[in-house]
């Protein structure tokens, strides 16, 4: 049957309106036993930590995330449940954003089935529950693709392009990726025949440049910083020689990180239908050239970068975007291209049971026992240890002139600042002397000099004792305890220190 035979549309878009609202409760339910039975990621803690020092830009990102957790700190006061539950409005958002690009593309059938691909996938499961970077990025890019359509349908619109000029910039502002938006819409408009003249239209190169002027302050900062974020993003890209062997290896890395978060034979359908895009690129409507320009050529560059490095599966997310569409259409027979049914029906299965699989396990997990097995030690524990870091702050004979800080991982640092009660400011020691994280970006111990310092060490051995850098920055150092908190197997263990009267502290500087 053909994409366009649909009896009545109406019918499609009022089953993906029920099954969204269907989704969206059923994902509450699982969001409120997750914040019950797990803590905040390391990441989402350190980027709420970024929402308190409001900034054009931080160590490794541009500041949206940033922003983000800084206004929903102050509408929730701070609670795990709201930050939760922003990624499940933006990632509802896309979804809702995904749907209606279809819709316009092609047919309601078909958009519906772009909706449920993405649905039954591992990844948009993960996007809903947790907040990092990837959240904001992929509803301005979706949204991006959306204008982008509307602008080259009417190109005299100066409204269409100012919002996508809007669109961009905002993306740009939450994640370096959003960059390549505007050579997408490059290559669609030299490529598309019946666009081409968009090349000669004024307003879309002031779209792009008003869009890509949002990186100014990024940049600005950058350069008051040692351009400190492009040095943390060229170490992405270091890689070491590798034999023929490594390289294959890397490669099948890659390609089974992808079908796993895509779910196999979803996986498989994205790559067919790209493949049979380029095959029959000449003979492509407009709308499957735009789906095949905005998706084949990023991934196939993915593909090749993934022989000399690994690669984050998060990295290319935004181009899987287009490509589920052009799947979708694909599946359902758009000419000039069709696939076998039995593709459909088994992306479909396939799908539908790794993600009821995956949401069962975290509603087993999360509502029994299980949830203390070790390999969610990562997320549990960091409640219990900030309450009880809490403790020792409050026994402290100079409470007002005391600040708090942790040693080792970043992770420690945003973990007890977001769960120590009083959430106090809490500056991080990097041995290094280097730049590692936000917090050698912003101002150490040494503006607090006269002041006493609760000090946190990871370990159950109290080793800072014999640290001449901290027994001669301070007056005194006094052991005072440990804070233990079981893990089945593991243990999250602080040793905690009382340093009388910081005398000096040597800042650390970006080079």
């Amino acid at each position: 049957m053909s994409v366009t035979s649909a009896p009545d549309p109406s019918i499609w878009i009022k089953r993906f309106w029920w099954l969204l609202a269907a989704v969206f409760i059923v994902r509450i339910g699982v969001l409120l036993l997750f914040v019950h039975g797990a803590d905040l990621a390391g990441d989402e803690a350190y980027y709420w930590d970024w929402g308190r020092r409001p900034d054009w830009c931080y160590y490794s990102k541009p500041p949206m995330i940033g922003w983000m957790m800084g206004v929903i700190g102050a509408l929730t006061g701070n609670a795990e449940w709201g930050i939760r539950f922003a990624a499940l409005l933006l990632g509802t958002a896309t979804l809702v954003i995904i749907h209606r690009i279809a819709l316009v593309l092609f047919d309601a059938r078909t958009a519906f089935l772009a909706a449920v691909l993405v649905l039954l996938t591992i990844a948009n499961a993960g996007l809903n529950l947790l907040l990092t970077i990837d959240a904001p990025l992929l509803l301005c890019w979706t949204l991006g693709l959306l204008l982008f359509w509307f602008a080259a349908q009417k190109p005299a619109c100066h409204t269409r392009w100012l919002a996508l000029a809007l669109v961009i910039g905002f993306g740009t502002l939450s994640k370096q990726m959003m960059l390549a938006f505007p050579a997408l819409m490059l290559l669609f408009a030299a490529v598309s025949p019946e666009d081409r003249a968009l090349l000669r239209n004024p307003r879309m190169w002031l779209a792009i440049l008003c869009g890509m002027a949002f990186i100014i302050p990024v940049l600005r900062w950058n350069q008051q910083h040692a351009w400190i974020t492009l040095e943390h993003t060229k170490h992405h890209f270091d890689a070491a020689k590798l034999g023929w062997d490594d390289q294959l290896g890397r490669t099948l890395e890659n390609v089974g990180l992808q079908a796993l978060i895509y779910t196999p034979v979803t996986f498989a359908a994205l790559v067919a239908a790209m493949i049979a895009a380029v095959k029959l690129r000449k003979q492509l409507t407009r709308p499957l050239l735009f789906l095949m320009l905005a998706s084949a050529p990023a991934l196939a560059c993915f593909a090749v970068l993934a022989l000399r490095q690994r690669i984050n599966p998060n990295w290319p997310a935004a181009f899987f975007v287009p490509a589920f569409i052009l799947a979708a259409a694909w599946l359902r027979g758009a000419a000039p291209f069709k696939s076998h049914p039995g593709w459909e029906r088994w992306s479909l299965r396939v799908g539908g049971a790794l993600v009821l699989i995956v949401h069962l396990a975290l509603v087993i997990i999360f509502s029994t026992e299980l949830k203390g097995i070790d390999k969610l030690a990562s997320l549990r524990g960091w409640d219990e240890a900030g309450i009880a870091a809490q403790k020792f702050l409050d026994q402290v004979p100079r409470p007002e002139q005391t600040f708090v800080m942790a040693l080792g991982h970043r992770y420690h640092a945003a973990e007890m600042a977001f769960y120590m009660p009083s959430h106090p400011r809490v500056y991080r020691w990097e041995p290094s002397g280097a730049v590692q994280s936000q917090y050698e970006i912003w101002p150490g111990p040494e503006e607090c000099i006269g002041k006493d310092a609760l000090i946190l060490e990871p370990g159950p051995v109290p080793a800072l004792l014999q640290n001449t850098l901290f027994t001669n920055a301070f007056e005194k150092l006094e052991f005072r305890g440990n804070v233990r908190v079981p893990l089945g197997k593991e243990t999250r263990e602080f040793s905690v220190y009382l340093g009388r009267n910081l005398k000096s502290w040597q800042p650390v500087r970006a080079k």
